[in-house]
């Protein structure tokens, strides 16, 4: 297996499960240490370290809930601590609440875009700052931000501003040489996928199924790497080609 990520450290948020650990593994397969980050489930986390560790990678678990920016800040403190300076950052969080705009609180406003949009925003500008020079910074949106779902404006409203973050920061960043690129997901086999959605959105891919986690990590870990060097400021969809 190639190590072509050898010699350099990646944090990849909420990656105690689904998409983020498959990431997580990808990234460590490639020759990466990764730091596996988590909110609560500290054996969840332990068990993806394990998955890494058994495989003679290297790996971590740090927890910090990105919606607090002083456990953003601690999160990258205990990297640099731990395993030395940061070349790859995943930053990928994401709480929905489904419910038409018209029936969306106040809390439900705060809850969204106070994780998936301001703790993305400080995940990002931290990265920013401690990220090395010729890095690699990925920001997980969603492809549902190019359709129109209803019930969704919470979730695609805060992941749309992860979007613009994205384009922003890779102009900031691009003298440095660090890249900053969205990295959209269709429909996933995760526990955030309703039972009752699968089969419609299976049939909406021309593969006539739904993705898995690995589907999606391969392309991360694919722009966590030096190929990747010519991508920066792009959106790039990992839907299996739902449009």
């Amino acid at each position: 297996m190639s190590q072509s990520l050898q010699g350099k450290t990646a944090i990849v948020t909420g990656s105690s499960r689904g998409i983020n650990r498959a990431i997580a593994e990808g990234l460590a397969a490639k020759g990466a240490a990764v730091v596996v980050n988590y909110v609560g489930n500290n054996k969840a986390a332990d068990e993806v370290v394990a998955a890494i560790t058994d495989k003679g990678g290297k790996a971590v678990a740090i927890q910090a809930d990105i919606s607090v920016l002083a456990d953003v800040r601690r999160l990258f403190d205990e990297t640099e601590r731990r395993l030395g300076k940061i070349d790859i950052v995943v930053a990928n969080v994401g709480v929905a609440v489904i419910k038409p705009l018209i029936e969306a609180t106040e809390a439900d406003f705060d809850l969204v875009f106070g994780t998936n949009a301001r703790g993305t925003f400080f995940t990002l500008q931290e990265a920013a700052k401690r990220v090395r020079d010729g890095g690699r910074i990925i920001a997980v949106s969603t492809g549902g931000t190019k359709m129109f779902f209803s019930q969704t404006a919470l979730y695609l409203g805060s992941k749309g501003a992860v979007e613009q973050f994205v384009r922003v920061l890779s102009r900031e960043l691009g003298p440095r040489g660090v890249t900053v690129n969205a990295l959209s997901p269709g429909f996933t086999d995760t526990d955030l996928l309703r039972e009752r959605d699968r089969a419609v959105a299976a049939g909406m891919s021309p593969f006539g199924r739904i993705g898995a986690p690995r589907d999606v990590a391969d392309v991360a870990v694919f722009l966590a790497s030096d190929e990747a060097r010519w991508l920066t400021g792009e959106n790039i969809q990992a839907g299996g080609g739902v449009a």
